[in-house]
């Protein structure tokens, strides 16, 4: 099996994908090996500064000698060179906010997962043409699960994630696997700002233990 298929695999499984940025290179080190601990397998480090590819390579370099099995991702992937920027530095994976066409290109040319970010069904149709298997709908929280409810018998062959908005809540996260998604992502709501400040890593592993609960219960 290939990466591309593998991570069409994992990602569905765990059911949550967390996602963060800390222009702090051990600080972003030490949240991924908290996520790992926590049982966490796939993380998408988002690109939202300027020590973002910096930080990336050294988290990476981690995942291959410490964290085994874990693929680590980029996000917030705007253009083609970004992406191949980060491609070299060995993302797993690509996502971005929209629909970034030529960012989708240099995925394929490297046979790499692209999760395009849509809003529209018009978005999705283009992005399934791109080659996607996998779409991230964003904002989720301005679109929300009926949104999905609403499309999803119009794309039985692609898999949907919420990224945006997505809550520890109960209640949030059954509405958005009732609708049909495979996974959530989630950000700020999982790993906040007074975790990454404060350096609270036990207090992150046990939320993601407890989110993670959630997501399985919501899947049954």
């Amino acid at each position: 099996m290939d990466k591309k298929s593998e991570l069409l695999k994992v990602i569905p499984e765990q059911g949550i994908l967390p996602l963060y940025f800390n222009k702090d290179t051990q600080v972003s080190v030490d949240l991924l090996k908290a996520l790992y601990s926590a049982g966490i397998r796939s993380v998408e480090y988002t690109n939202r500064g300027e020590a973002a590819l910096t930080n990336f390579a050294a988290m990476k370099k981690v995942c291959d000698t410490e964290l085994k099995g874990m693929y680590l991702g980029v996000g917030t992937i705007k253009d083609a060179a970004a992406a191949q920027a980060f491609i070299d530095a060995g993302a797993d994976y690509i996502i971005s906010p929209g629909l970034v066409e030529d960012a989708a290109e240099v995925a394929d040319k490297n046979n790499m997962l692209w999760v395009p970010g849509c809003m529209t069904p018009t978005e999705i149709i283009r992005a399934e043409k791109l080659g996607a298997k996998f779409v991230k709908l964003f904002p989720g929280n301005i679109l929300g699960p009926s949104f999905l409810s609403g499309i999803k018998e119009l794309f039985p062959n692609l898999l949907f994630m919420p990224t945006g908005g997505v809550d520890l809540d109960r209640d949030n996260i059954a509405g958005w696997f009732k609708a049909g998604v495979c996974a959530v992502g989630m950000g700020s709501k999982l790993v906040s700002k007074d975790i990454m400040e404060n350096k609270k890593y036990d207090e992150l592993i046990s939320l993601t233990k407890q989110a993670m609960e959630i997501v399985q219960s919501c899947k049954k």
